[in-house]
């Protein structure tokens, strides 16, 4: 491992920039002063005025340059490399959902592999210091064993999205090898926060409540056997991106290519964390919530619990989560009340910079 101490302001490029994760990361950037250059295809997998809000507040920084791009466009994101020559490349650009992998395949081979593939493509072309990469917990599949780490068997994964991001990784493993691409892979563990997607749980049953809606639970009613996610707050996980990105990958042998679990290395059983969603929504609202709850069995292509051992990552970064389930829930509670405009009363709240 070697650490880059070069002092020269450096150029980022990050993909899937008004997406959920890469807007935080924007930020960051931005706030410490870098050149960012954005890249999002700005598609309609959800609410595309979220995508739009973050975006405008990322225009607000003279350092930032926005294209409206898909990465799968090969030209495209060739001409930009060409035009701005970026010293890190972020991607973070990718087609997300375990569920809709099941009904919509075409857009995950688009983004999550062809996409990929110019990206590794344009970084052979056009050298860069250092290639991070979103990978994703659903890599381990089923895995028993638990806490996950970075050297566990990953050749049995229950969804088409988890197949695509374990090609992500043998595909960059392979460009690092062939190309001498310094390259990282960080396996997120269920993100959460302000401005986050809609698509995920805790989104999707604030929306169900403030709809009058009752929320589907995918675990049968079995709360000695309740599902558990390692819940990671997106400052947690900026804050591990931003550590590794002058870490130049040592890897194994003479391959500049590794690969680190980001998430919380605290599992939350999912019942535990709708509790605090309403507690949460209740102190922001000033009323008693909660959720009218129907059971149903587990979805395919969604495992049973993810839990990261994050071990490798505080080695390499010293990386140590530090946001509580209460205290994050808290803060999304209160932007989503804001945001939504949903009571007078509504809290101000402000956007962190990490």
């Amino acid at each position: 491992m070697h650490l880059n101490n070069k002092k020269e302001k450096k150029t980022y490029l990050v993909t899937g920039s008004a997406g959920f994760i890469g807007y935080f990361v924007c930020k960051k950037l931005l706030f410490q002063g870098s050149s960012v250059i954005g890249i999002d295809n700005l598609n309609d997998y959800y609410d595309v005025n979220l995508k739009q809000t973050r975006l405008e507040d990322l225009n607000t920084y003279e350092n930032f340059t926005f294209f409206q791009e898909d990465i799968s466009d090969r030209s495209a994101l060739e001409n930009v490399f060409l035009k701005y020559k970026p010293n890190i490349v972020i991607n973070l650009a990718a087609q997300a959902g375990v569920r809709y992998s099941i009904e919509n395949p075409d857009v995950y081979m688009q983004s999550n592999v062809t996409g990929f593939y110019n990206i590794l493509e344009a970084c052979r072309h056009f050298p860069v210091d250092h290639l991070i990469y979103a990978s994703s917990s659903s890599v381990y599949g089923a895995n028993k064993k638990v806490p996950f780490e970075e050297t566990d068997f990953v050749d049995h994964p229950v969804s088409l999205y988890a197949s695509t991001k374990k090609s992500n990784e043998l595909m960059a493993h392979t460009y690092s090898h062939l190309y001498d691409i310094p390259a990282t892979g960080l396996r997120f563990f269920t993100v959460y926060g302000p401005m986050g997607r809609p698509d995920m749980a805790y989104y999707g049953f604030t929306d169900k409540y403030f709809a009058g809606e009752p929320i589907k639970i995918f675990n049968n009613g079995d709360f000695e056997n309740d599902l558990y996610r390692d819940f990671t707050y997106i400052d947690d996980i900026v804050e591990g991106i931003v550590k590794l990105i002058p870490r130049t990958p040592s890897g194994e042998g003479d391959v500049k290519h590794e690969i680190f679990n980001i998430g919380n290395n605290n599992p939350e059983k999912l019942m535990h964390f709708i509790t605090s969603l309403e507690n949460a929504l209740s102190k922001s609202l000033g009323k008693t919530v909660e959720f009218n709850k129907i059971y149903e069995p587990i979805k395919p292509g969604d495992v049973p619990r993810t839990y990261a051992s994050t071990d490798r990552l505080h080695q390499a970064v010293g990386f140590k989560p530090k946001t509580s389930i209460e205290e994050g829930l808290q803060k999304f509670a209160d932007w989503y009340v804001q945001y939504h405009k949903l009571t007078e009363n509504a809290k101000e709240v402000q956007v962190t910079n990490s």
